[in-house]
């Protein structure tokens, strides 16, 4: 175990569980690559900017963190996430696998993977039960969620 990467993670998720996001950026490489199910892949400082927009829109929000384990170059941790979904008003647990590989004391790149459609399921009710299993609804949940990154960014970029 290399313990300045597992103490990484811990910092990273740590500033998560009290929404800080510029400590979690803080611990991404300038050129991090960030990919999960909803967004995709994002790349420096996009990958900040979700976790700054995610945070901020937090709403009865908590997460909890395990498993972190970590060696020269890579590193994993699962984590739950529970909050309010504010598109449905509908509560949402996520358990998440991370899988990490760092560079210079830093995150270069986070891989988050979790059941998509555990996910619809959960914020979309009964639509997300019935077809959040489908490319087309996977599909349009990803552009809405990169839209709503993008619109984000442009306006903070506006002050």
């Amino acid at each position: 175990m290399d313990h300045a990467n597992a103490a990484l993670i811990e910092r990273f998720y740590q500033a998560f569980q009290q929404l800080d996001a510029e400590t979690m950026s803080a611990c991404y490489a300038e050129d991090v690559v960030f990919g999960d199910p909803v967004f995709g892949e994002l790349r420096g400082s996009e990958a900040g900017d979700m976790w700054r927009m995610l945070t901020q829109r937090a709403q009865d929000f908590s997460v909890s963190f395990n498993q972190v384990d970590a060696d020269e170059t890579s590193g994993s941790a699962k984590w739950i996430a529970r909050y309010m979904f504010t598109q449905s008003g509908r509560p949402v647990v996520n358990h998440v696998q991370s899988r990490f590989r760092f560079s210079g004391g830093l995150i270069v790149e986070q891989r988050d993977t979790f059941d998509l459609w555990g996910w619809t399921r959960q914020a979309l009710g009964i639509k997300g039960t019935l077809l959040g299993w489908t490319p087309f609804v996977q599909g349009a949940i990803r552009n809405q969620a990169r839209r709503g990154l993008d619109a984000w960014r442009a306006k903070a970029a506006r002050g």
